[in-house]
């Protein structure tokens, strides 16, 4: 593909590009295989007069040099000094490296420094470096995963169905809601979390036909352990599925309908902290099991971290009733991740992996040893809740290994999250360029193509609300549960939206819905965020939408393992590619008020509209995904 006249607008103040060579040639990705060779590439402008560079690669945590690396010359490219760094001995072992190059002139010494892209500067300090990766990956790639579209269901929230049985404690609210019924006074009140809507697993099979035309083909779920709670992040029984969700039964039934679809489960798995009202813990004494409250000579004493028995015990954020487990404790390690144990029970019932809650406060050795457990027989996918780029995580003091082949398939990718809402409300870019070139050459190639990209969850502001812009800042929460979108507001935020869903669903990775997105809901924080699904309300606007956009990943396999490039970013104007077998698919996105404009030497397809044209015309607020063929020039005639 050329670009003509199309090229990505970059900061005054870069010189140098520097890329990484890969099987399929040069680019910016800076995560290998072990083993594999490893050629860093170094362009700069010849008007420097660059006479010598250096590189120094220091160890994970920047504080000692591990290896000190001479440029070779190699030629002139279009009129930058091209030098190459050979660094395949770093990938003898597995681990994270970062490293800084330096450049000498006659009277001069300048620094490579990464930003949004690689820039120079006199400035000697090691701050913001480069990084390079080299994973050893022991486990098939989860390719089952790849090009499909998750679907996060919070179960109690989603769809009645079935006849099963309402706890003893719990308030089933029946009709429909217009409203959250129960909500803490403040955030961080008390609050029991016993309001139910009455959302079942058999709610879920009834829907499969709805989850099937939107391209859904893993569907992950909330908490099902037992527990008191709607919401069963407070487990009290990890061993059985909810009865008010339908129990052990109604979840192999989901299997079994789901996989005769296509449709793979994933589990949320809540292995950090158990409820206070649990087996294990057994504060109230409601269960015949000696809890670690009880006794310390409970089964589970050891489990707990208690300061002062019964009652001062360490709990997840400071919140009493969810006391904290520790899995590196054997018998507690064995009891989730053992023969027998519970990742085995749901292995073995048919779930194709879990979303472990939390991830950053379970142990590397914990996370290497679910790993193990979930791919002892088939292929699984084990995706952990990480908030910031993952393959770089600081947790508590140690660096995390989650990409370096022994743990991980991916992670909530919540930095691309908050580039593209940054983007679509207050046309910021920097934020979304980190996400699409930082995070994404910090990946791996196979954690890019399971990544679960997002746009919000069960923890964040519902996405219509979100891009709507308007803030909640400083209302209560009987203000916030009130709140809504006026016409205007909505049908601003509903363009955003339809933007924002073409933008996740053709990145590299898998595009992650929660729930009711597709279908309008709106509402702010927990939670608000969690409100029932719309049925027979549905915004039939934005479900086309997704519903286009789930026939289109389908159908082109592009968007399974397809190269990924940022070509054009803007305020105005988003471009991206994914390309293989010959072609490109080209995602344009309009965030401006006024038309723009783009022009091909020869016809282009517009996956969308499905119309042919050597001219694309983009209307305001609107996007269009072309496949051209990878030698069709492009010309960009009017960005207003």
């Amino acid at each position: 593909m050329t670009h003509g006249s199309f090229n990505a607008p970059f900061p005054s103040n870069i010189a140098v590009d520097v890329d990484f060579l890969h099987s399929a040639g040069y680019n910016k990705v800076c995560a290998y295989d072990l083993g594999e060779e490893i050629i860093l590439r170094l362009r700069v402008s010849r008007a420097l007069g660059v006479t010598d560079c250096r590189l120094v690669v220091f160890d994970e945590y920047s504080s000692r040099v591990k290896d000190k690396v001479q440029g070779e010359f190699f030629g002139i490219y279009s009129g930058r000094d091209e030098f190459l760094f050979n660094l395949s001995r770093l990938s003898g072992e597995a681990g994270l490296s970062f490293f800084h190059i330096s450049l000498s002139t006659f009277d001069e010494t300048y620094f490579v420094k990464k930003g949004a892209d690689c820039y120079l500067t006199r400035d000697p300090s090691l701050d913001n470096m480069l990084q390079l990766t080299v994973s050893d990956f022991k486990y098939p790639k989860p390719r089952a995963a790849y090009g499909g579209i998750i679907y996060h269901i919070f179960v109690d929230r989603f769809m009645r169905g079935g006849d099963v049985p309402v706890s003893e404690g719990a308030v089933l609210v029946s009709g429909e809601w217009k409203n959250i019924p129960e909500y803490p006074e403040y955030p961080g009140a008390p609050l029991k979390n016993n309001t139910f809507y009455g959302g079942t697993l058999y709610g879920i099979i009834d829907k499969l036909d709805y989850l099937d035309s939107l391209g859904v083909s893993i569907i992950y779920l909330s908490p099902v352990f037992s527990s008191v709670s709607n919401h069963k992040y407070d487990t009290a029984d990890y061993m059985t599925v909810d009865e008010m969700f339908g129990g052990d039964d109604a979840l192999k039934l989901l299997i079994d309908k789901a996989g005769k679809r296509g449709i793979r489960i994933i589990l949320d798995g809540v292995f950090n902290h158990t409820g206070d009202d649990s087996i294990y813990f057994n504060k109230y004494s409601r269960f015949d099991s000696v809890g670690a409250y009880n006794s310390e000579e409970s089964p589970y004493y050891s489990w707990y971290d208690f300061k002062s028995f019964p009652d001062k015990y360490t709990c997840w954020w400071d919140i009493p009733i969810l006391p904290r487990i520790n899995p590196d404790i054997p018998d507690c390690g064995e009891f989730i991740a053992g023969e027998g144990g519970v990742l085995d029970k749901y292995s073995k019932m048919g779930v194709y992996g879990f979303r472990l809650d939390v991830a950053d406060e379970l142990s590397d050795s914990f996370l290497a040893k679910i790993k193990s457990r979930l791919s002892q027989k088939n292929e699984s996918l084990l995706l952990g809740e990480v908030w910031e780029d993952a393959s770089n995580k600081v947790a508590y003091g140690v660096r995390k290994k989650y990409y370096l082949g022994g743990e991980l398939d991916g992670v909530m990718n919540y930095p691309v999250r908050v580039g593209i809402l940054d983007y679509l409300v207050n046309k910021g870019t920097e934020k979304l360029r980190y996400a699409l070139c930082d995070v994404i050459n910090n990946m791996p190639e196979r954690i890019r193509n399971a990544q679960m990209n997002l746009l919000g969850s069960h923890d964040t502001v519902r996405a219509l609300t979100a891009l709507s812009g308007v803030s909640d800042e400083g209302k209560t929460n009987a203000q916030k549960r009130e709140m809504r979108l006026s016409g205007e507001q909505y049908s601003i935020a509903r363009a955003r939206l339809k933007n924002a869903y073409t933008i996740l669903a053709t990145l590299p990775g898998i595009p992650s819905v929660f729930y009711g997105d597709e279908a309008g809901l709106e509402g702010y924080g927990d939670p608000f965020c969690r409100m029932p699904y719309p049925w027979g309300h549905e915004d039939s606007s934005i479900l086309d939408r997704y519903r286009m956009i789930g026939k289109i990943r389908r159908e082109n396999s592009v968007y399974r393992e397809g190269d990924f490039e940022l070509l054009y970013l803007t305020p105005e104007l988003l471009i991206f590619s994914r390309s293989e077998k010959g072609y490109n698919y080209i995602t344009f996105i309009n965030n401006s008020s006024n038309a723009a404009v783009v022009e091909f030497d020869r016809l282009s397809l517009n996956l969308i509209t499905g119309k042919r044209s050597k001219r694309l015309v983009l209307a305001a607020a609107d996007s269009a995904i072309v496949k051209i063929k990878n030698n069709t020039a492009i010309e960009l005639i009017s960005e207003e």
